[in-house]
């Protein structure tokens, strides 16, 4: 998209968005609706559907909001999906790997992209079930996925389950590790100080400064880090430490290290009358993206945030410590994924 879609905005593209609202179960007032006209309902339904998607809550179609939009709009069943450049994306990609998943076939995460992992999984369940084995979820491997529907529910997709495992085999030294640390805005301070405390105790650090959620991911995964740590600074009344989670997977790495972090700006901040850190699963790119456990955290206010610089540093270098010596321990608070 060329310009974002904004508050009072009017003409085709909002019309385009109220059409898209109404087919994710979000509708508008039908006044501005006649209108084309982005007003107040139309930020109330846009804003509801950020906040079910896990997307950043600020009431304009930006490009993430807009392809979150498409890919929401689509059915497992709608069109055929295979391996193809680039690569199909959206909730029937989501759907598809869901079920494979639960059905113990490992479609890796649960991110709506159809990838090679994908691919994979799904010529498996075709050689299984006895169906052609051509690589593409048609009406036939759709309806087989259906009919297994019973057999899958209430399991742990495989992938979530393979990550725990990868988890417990891990090193437990941070001396070596390959760590990439992501900063958006006006977060440089508090990225340097955490990247020179990582590098005293071993670590591999590369920082990353891009502005681009999705550049950053993929930076982080050529480097082939153990883990992503993004943070950025917020004009809001509380911190956040988001993990990677959307219906029915949550990144069981991730989820364990945004707990850690969570804990470890509650001790940083502790001085500061500001409520407990948030520990919430989103689907924002950079967590999307990630090919690796990945937190991003998002840290406010700026006015306390800045007084604590080195308190915060030195609080997420010890939570990535700890997340390290033991990445498969369990946290004490239950997972959250935002909807």
């Amino acid at each position: 998209m060329s310009e974002p879609v904004r508050p009072d905005d009017r003409g085709a593209p909002v019309r385009d968005l109220h059409r898209r609202l109404l087919a994710v179960g979000h509708p508008v007032d039908a006044v501005e609706e006649s209108d084309g006209h982005f007003g107040p309902d139309t930020t109330r339904a846009l804003l509801a559907f950020q906040a079910e998607r896990g997307l950043d809550e600020h009431g304009t179609v930006d490009e993430t909001t807009q392809a979150a939009l498409v890919e929401a709009g689509v059915r497992l069943g709608d069109r055929h999906l295979y391996l193809h450049a680039p690569m199909f994306r959206g909730d029937d990609v989501a759907d598809l790997q869901l079920r494979l998943g639960s059905l113990g076939f490992d479609a890796g995460r649960i991110d709506g992209i159809f990838g090679p992992d994908t691919a994979g999984a799904l010529s498996d369940f075709q050689r299984n079930v006895g169906l052609a084995v051509d690589g593409i979820a048609g009406s036939e491997t759709v309806l087989g996925l259906r009919q297994l529907l019973g057999r899958a529910v209430g399991r742990t997709p495989v992938a979530q389950v393979r990550e725990l495992d990868r988890l417990r085999q891990r090193s437990p030294d941070l001396h070596g590790q390959r760590l990439a640390i992501g900063q958006f805005g006006n977060s440089g301070a508090l990225i340097s100080a955490l990247a020179r405390i990582l590098r005293a105790r071993g670590a591999h650090v590369l920082v990353l400064d891009h502005p681009d959620e999705t550049t950053q991911a993929t930076t982080a995964n050529d480097f082939e880090a153990a883990m992503y740590l993004g943070l950025r600074i917020e004009n809001h009344s509380y911190s956040q430490s988001n993990y990677f989670a959307t219906d029915g997977f949550l990144s069981e790495g991730g989820y364990r290290l945004a707990h850690h972090c969570a804990v470890g700006l509650d001790h940083a901040l502790r001085s500061a009358d500001v409520p407990a850190t948030g520990c919430v699963g989103r689907r924002v790119p950079v967590l999307r993206r990630t090919r690796m456990p990945a937190v991003l955290c998002t840290l406010a206010p700026p006015s306390v945030v800045v007084l604590a610089t080195a308190e915060i540093a030195d609080a997420l270098a010890t939570a990535i410590t700890r997340w390290v010596a033991d990445p498969a321990a369990e946290p004490d608070r239950p997972p959250i994924v935002e909807a």
